[in-house]
Protein backbone atom coordinates (compact mmCIF):
# COMPACT_ATOMS: atom_id res chain seq x y z
CA UNK A 1 0.00 0.00 0.00
CA UNK A 2 1.33 3.44 -0.94
CA UNK A 3 0.70 7.10 -0.24
CA UNK A 4 -0.47 7.56 -3.85
CA UNK A 5 -3.06 4.79 -3.50
CA UNK A 6 -4.56 6.49 -0.45
CA UNK A 7 -4.70 9.76 -2.37
CA UNK A 8 -6.68 8.01 -5.12
CA UNK A 9 -9.14 6.65 -2.56
CA UNK A 10 -9.62 10.06 -0.96
CA UNK A 11 -10.00 11.88 -4.29
CA UNK A 12 -12.34 9.29 -5.79
CA UNK A 13 -14.67 9.62 -2.84
CA UNK A 14 -14.61 13.41 -3.21
CA UNK A 15 -15.09 13.57 -7.00
CA UNK A 16 -17.02 10.37 -7.72
CA UNK A 17 -15.28 9.63 -11.02
CA UNK A 18 -11.96 8.44 -12.35
CA UNK A 19 -11.93 11.24 -14.94
CA UNK A 20 -12.19 13.99 -12.31
CA UNK A 21 -9.71 12.16 -10.07
CA UNK A 22 -7.20 11.83 -12.91
CA UNK A 23 -7.48 15.55 -13.65
CA UNK A 24 -7.14 16.52 -9.97
CA UNK A 25 -4.09 14.31 -9.43
CA UNK A 26 -2.48 15.02 -12.80
CA UNK A 27 -2.71 11.33 -13.77
CA UNK A 28 -4.18 9.41 -16.68
CA UNK A 29 -7.54 7.73 -16.18
CA UNK A 30 -5.87 4.35 -16.61
CA UNK A 31 -3.32 5.32 -13.98
CA UNK A 32 -6.09 6.06 -11.49
CA UNK A 33 -7.77 2.72 -12.25
CA UNK A 34 -4.48 0.86 -11.82
CA UNK A 35 -3.76 2.47 -8.43
CA UNK A 36 -7.28 1.67 -7.25
CA UNK A 37 -6.98 -1.96 -8.33
CA UNK A 38 -3.60 -2.23 -6.56
CA UNK A 39 -5.11 -0.83 -3.36
CA UNK A 40 -8.02 -3.28 -3.47
CA UNK A 41 -5.59 -6.11 -4.10
CA UNK A 42 -3.29 -5.05 -1.24
CA UNK A 43 -6.23 -4.83 1.17
CA UNK A 44 -8.10 -7.86 -0.23
CA UNK A 45 -11.24 -5.71 -0.21
CA UNK A 46 -13.55 -4.36 -2.87
CA UNK A 47 -13.74 -0.62 -2.30
CA UNK A 48 -15.91 0.40 -5.24
CA UNK A 49 -18.71 -1.39 -7.05
CA UNK A 50 -18.74 -0.93 -10.82
CA UNK A 51 -22.16 -0.13 -12.28
CA UNK A 52 -22.42 0.92 -15.94
CA UNK A 53 -19.14 2.80 -15.80
CA UNK A 54 -19.85 4.38 -12.42
CA UNK A 55 -17.89 3.73 -9.26
CA UNK A 56 -20.01 3.27 -6.16
CA UNK A 57 -18.10 3.24 -2.85
CA UNK A 58 -18.68 0.26 -0.61
CA UNK A 59 -19.30 0.66 3.14
CA UNK A 60 -15.77 -0.62 3.70
CA UNK A 61 -14.38 2.18 1.52
CA UNK A 62 -16.23 4.81 3.55
CA UNK A 63 -14.89 3.39 6.82
CA UNK A 64 -11.30 3.20 5.52
CA UNK A 65 -11.51 6.70 4.06
CA UNK A 66 -11.61 8.23 7.55
CA UNK A 67 -8.31 6.61 8.51
CA UNK A 68 -6.88 7.32 5.07
CA UNK A 69 -7.52 11.02 5.65
CA UNK A 70 -5.65 10.91 8.97
CA UNK A 71 -2.74 9.02 7.43
CA UNK A 72 -2.49 11.56 4.59
CA UNK A 73 -2.59 14.47 7.04
CA UNK A 74 0.12 12.81 9.13
CA UNK A 75 2.34 12.36 6.07
CA UNK A 76 1.74 15.98 5.09
CA UNK A 77 2.69 17.19 8.56
CA UNK A 78 5.77 14.94 8.49
CA UNK A 79 6.83 16.45 5.14
CA UNK A 80 6.24 19.99 6.42
CA UNK A 81 8.32 19.26 9.53
CA UNK A 82 11.17 17.98 7.33
CA UNK A 83 10.98 21.22 5.31
CA UNK A 84 11.07 23.25 8.52
CA UNK A 85 14.09 21.33 9.79
CA UNK A 86 15.87 21.85 6.48
CA UNK A 87 15.27 25.61 6.49
CA UNK A 88 15.79 26.13 10.22
CA UNK A 89 12.18 27.09 11.02
CA UNK A 90 12.04 24.13 13.42
CA UNK A 91 14.66 21.95 15.02
CA UNK A 92 17.65 23.12 17.06
CA UNK A 93 17.00 26.84 17.59
CA UNK A 94 20.52 27.52 18.89
CA UNK A 95 23.90 27.02 17.23
CA UNK A 96 27.01 27.79 19.28
CA UNK A 97 30.29 28.60 17.55
CA UNK A 98 33.78 29.45 18.78
CA UNK A 99 35.86 31.94 16.79
CA UNK A 100 39.19 33.73 17.28
CA UNK A 101 38.81 37.22 18.69
CA UNK A 102 40.26 38.64 15.46
CA UNK A 103 37.10 37.63 13.59
CA UNK A 104 34.61 39.70 15.60
CA UNK A 105 34.85 43.04 13.80
CA UNK A 106 33.96 42.38 10.15
CA UNK A 107 34.15 38.67 9.45
CA UNK A 108 31.61 37.30 11.95
CA UNK A 109 28.93 39.94 11.16
CA UNK A 110 29.22 39.13 7.44
CA UNK A 111 28.81 35.40 8.17
CA UNK A 112 25.78 35.91 10.41
CA UNK A 113 24.10 38.34 8.00
CA UNK A 114 24.35 35.82 5.15
CA UNK A 115 23.26 32.93 7.35
CA UNK A 116 20.28 34.86 8.70
CA UNK A 117 18.83 35.25 5.22
CA UNK A 118 18.32 31.49 5.00
CA UNK A 119 17.88 30.62 8.69
CA UNK A 120 16.07 33.61 10.20
CA UNK A 121 14.70 31.65 13.17
CA UNK A 122 17.96 30.10 14.40
CA UNK A 123 19.66 31.81 17.33
CA UNK A 124 23.46 32.02 17.20
CA UNK A 125 25.73 32.21 20.23
CA UNK A 126 29.29 33.30 19.44
CA UNK A 127 32.33 32.75 21.67
CA UNK A 128 35.50 34.70 20.80
CA UNK A 129 38.40 32.85 22.40
CA UNK A 130 41.93 31.55 21.91
CA UNK A 131 42.65 28.31 20.07
CA UNK A 132 43.28 26.57 23.39
CA UNK A 133 39.99 27.77 24.87
CA UNK A 134 37.99 26.87 21.73
CA UNK A 135 39.54 23.39 21.71
CA UNK A 136 38.50 22.85 25.31
CA UNK A 137 34.97 24.10 24.63
CA UNK A 138 34.56 21.67 21.73
CA UNK A 139 35.78 18.76 23.85
CA UNK A 140 33.34 19.69 26.61
CA UNK A 141 30.47 20.13 24.09
CA UNK A 142 30.00 23.73 25.16
CA UNK A 143 29.97 24.76 21.48
CA UNK A 144 28.87 22.93 18.33
CA UNK A 145 31.99 23.78 16.33
CA UNK A 146 34.87 26.20 16.20
CA UNK A 147 37.49 27.76 13.92
CA UNK A 148 41.02 26.78 14.92
CA UNK A 149 44.62 27.16 13.88
CA UNK A 150 46.45 23.82 13.75
CA UNK A 151 48.82 23.96 16.71
CA UNK A 152 50.51 20.68 17.55
CA UNK A 153 48.67 17.39 17.84
CA UNK A 154 44.86 17.35 17.49
CA UNK A 155 42.99 15.45 20.24
CA UNK A 156 41.11 12.35 19.05
CA UNK A 157 37.96 13.82 20.58
CA UNK A 158 38.00 16.54 17.90
CA UNK A 159 37.57 16.22 14.13
CA UNK A 160 39.18 18.95 12.02
CA UNK A 161 38.35 19.94 8.45
CA UNK A 162 41.06 22.07 6.75
CA UNK A 163 39.52 25.24 5.33
CA UNK A 164 42.30 27.85 4.96
CA UNK A 165 45.99 28.52 5.11
CA UNK A 166 48.22 31.55 5.44
CA UNK A 167 51.83 32.68 5.55
CA UNK A 168 53.57 34.98 7.99
CA UNK A 169 53.54 38.59 6.79
CA UNK A 170 54.67 41.94 8.09
CA UNK A 171 51.83 44.44 8.33
CA UNK A 172 52.54 48.16 8.41
CA UNK A 173 51.03 51.51 7.52
CA UNK A 174 50.87 51.91 3.75
CA UNK A 175 53.31 54.83 3.91
CA UNK A 176 55.91 52.99 6.00
CA UNK A 177 59.41 52.94 4.38
CA UNK A 178 59.50 49.12 4.46
CA UNK A 179 56.35 49.02 2.29
CA UNK A 180 58.66 49.50 -0.71
CA UNK A 181 60.11 46.00 -0.17
CA UNK A 182 58.56 42.78 -1.59
CA UNK A 183 59.91 40.62 1.24
CA UNK A 184 61.05 41.46 4.73
CA UNK A 185 63.44 39.45 6.92
CA UNK A 186 64.65 39.81 10.51
CA UNK A 187 67.63 41.99 9.50
CA UNK A 188 65.28 44.47 7.76
CA UNK A 189 63.50 44.86 11.10
CA UNK A 190 66.60 45.62 13.15
CA UNK A 191 65.74 48.58 15.39
CA UNK A 192 62.18 48.83 14.01
CA UNK A 193 59.39 49.13 16.61
CA UNK A 194 57.61 45.77 16.52
CA UNK A 195 54.07 44.73 17.36
CA UNK A 196 54.28 41.13 18.53
CA UNK A 197 51.60 38.60 19.38
CA UNK A 198 51.50 37.03 22.84
CA UNK A 199 54.49 35.24 24.30
CA UNK A 200 54.53 31.47 24.84
CA UNK A 201 52.31 30.77 21.82
CA UNK A 202 53.89 28.18 19.47
CA UNK A 203 53.97 30.64 16.55
CA UNK A 204 55.62 33.34 18.70
CA UNK A 205 58.27 30.93 19.98
CA UNK A 206 59.14 30.00 16.37
CA UNK A 207 59.32 33.70 15.45
CA UNK A 208 61.59 34.52 18.38
CA UNK A 209 63.89 31.67 17.35
CA UNK A 210 64.01 33.05 13.79
CA UNK A 211 65.22 36.44 15.05
CA UNK A 212 67.72 34.79 17.36
CA UNK A 213 69.22 32.69 14.55
CA UNK A 214 69.54 35.86 12.43
CA UNK A 215 71.36 37.60 15.28
CA UNK A 216 68.76 40.36 15.50
CA UNK A 217 67.52 41.68 18.81
CA UNK A 218 63.81 42.49 18.62
CA UNK A 219 62.64 46.00 19.48
CA UNK A 220 59.21 45.03 20.79
CA UNK A 221 57.19 48.21 21.19
CA UNK A 222 53.77 46.59 21.73
CA UNK A 223 52.86 43.12 22.97
CA UNK A 224 49.29 42.18 22.07
CA UNK A 225 47.11 39.09 22.00
CA UNK A 226 44.95 39.41 18.91
CA UNK A 227 45.70 39.73 15.21
CA UNK A 228 43.03 42.41 14.87
CA UNK A 229 44.72 44.70 17.40
CA UNK A 230 48.12 44.11 15.76
CA UNK A 231 46.68 45.25 12.41
CA UNK A 232 44.96 48.23 14.04
CA UNK A 233 48.17 49.33 15.75
CA UNK A 234 50.06 49.01 12.47
CA UNK A 235 47.37 51.11 10.76
CA UNK A 236 48.14 53.87 13.28
CA UNK A 237 51.84 53.63 12.42
CA UNK A 238 52.77 52.34 15.88
CA UNK A 239 55.12 49.73 14.49
CA UNK A 240 55.41 46.69 12.24
CA UNK A 241 53.33 43.66 13.14
CA UNK A 242 54.00 40.06 12.15
CA UNK A 243 50.79 38.08 11.68
CA UNK A 244 49.32 35.41 9.42
CA UNK A 245 48.21 36.63 5.99
CA UNK A 246 44.90 34.90 6.72
CA UNK A 247 44.11 37.46 9.43
CA UNK A 248 45.68 40.39 7.61
CA UNK A 249 43.28 39.71 4.73
CA UNK A 250 40.31 40.26 7.08
CA UNK A 251 41.15 43.98 7.37
CA UNK A 252 41.19 45.41 3.82
CA UNK A 253 39.57 48.61 5.11
CA UNK A 254 42.63 49.54 7.18
CA UNK A 255 45.42 51.70 5.65
CA UNK A 256 47.94 48.85 5.91
CA UNK A 257 49.95 46.75 3.50
CA UNK A 258 51.37 43.29 4.04
CA UNK A 259 54.73 41.98 2.86
CA UNK A 260 55.83 38.36 3.13
CA UNK A 261 58.11 37.63 6.05
CA UNK A 262 61.12 35.44 5.27
CA UNK A 263 62.02 32.73 5.99
CA UNK A 264 58.54 31.62 4.94
CA UNK A 265 56.31 30.18 7.68
CA UNK A 266 52.87 28.76 6.94
CA UNK A 267 49.74 28.38 9.06
CA UNK A 268 46.86 25.94 8.61
CA UNK A 269 43.31 26.60 9.81
CA UNK A 270 40.26 24.35 10.09
CA UNK A 271 36.74 23.89 11.36
CA UNK A 272 36.61 21.60 14.38
CA UNK A 273 33.70 19.71 15.92
CA UNK A 274 33.31 16.90 18.44
CA UNK A 275 34.28 13.52 16.98
CA UNK A 276 31.35 11.21 16.30
CA UNK A 277 28.69 13.91 16.73
CA UNK A 278 26.92 14.71 13.44
CA UNK A 279 26.02 18.41 13.19
CA UNK A 280 22.39 19.48 12.88
CA UNK A 281 21.30 20.89 9.52
CA UNK A 282 21.34 24.38 11.04
CA UNK A 283 24.90 23.85 12.36
CA UNK A 284 26.15 22.43 9.06
CA UNK A 285 24.63 25.36 7.20
CA UNK A 286 26.49 27.81 9.47
CA UNK A 287 29.72 25.89 8.89
CA UNK A 288 29.16 26.09 5.12
CA UNK A 289 28.40 29.82 5.33
CA UNK A 290 31.59 30.40 7.33
CA UNK A 291 33.63 28.52 4.71
CA UNK A 292 32.08 30.63 1.93
CA UNK A 293 32.98 33.82 3.78
CA UNK A 294 36.54 32.56 4.27
CA UNK A 295 36.88 32.08 0.51
CA UNK A 296 35.59 35.60 -0.07
CA UNK A 297 37.92 37.16 2.49
CA UNK A 298 41.03 35.46 1.12
CA UNK A 299 40.60 36.42 -2.53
Amino acid sequence: MSFRQLEVLKTLLATGSTIATAKSMNLSQSGVSRLLQQLESDLSLMLFARDKGRLIPTPEALILAKDAENVLLGIERFSELADDLRTGVSGPDLVRVGLPSSMWENFAPAVLAEYGRNFPNVRIETFFETTTAITRMIEQRVIDFGFLRYEGEIPTSITMEPVARGVSVCVMHKDHPLAAKKEIGPKDLRGEPLIMLGRQRPQRVMLDNTFQRAGVRQNVRIETHSNSSACAYAAHNLGVGIVSSFYANLYPHLPIVQRQFVPVATQEFGLAKPTGVPPSLATQALMDTLKQQINISQK
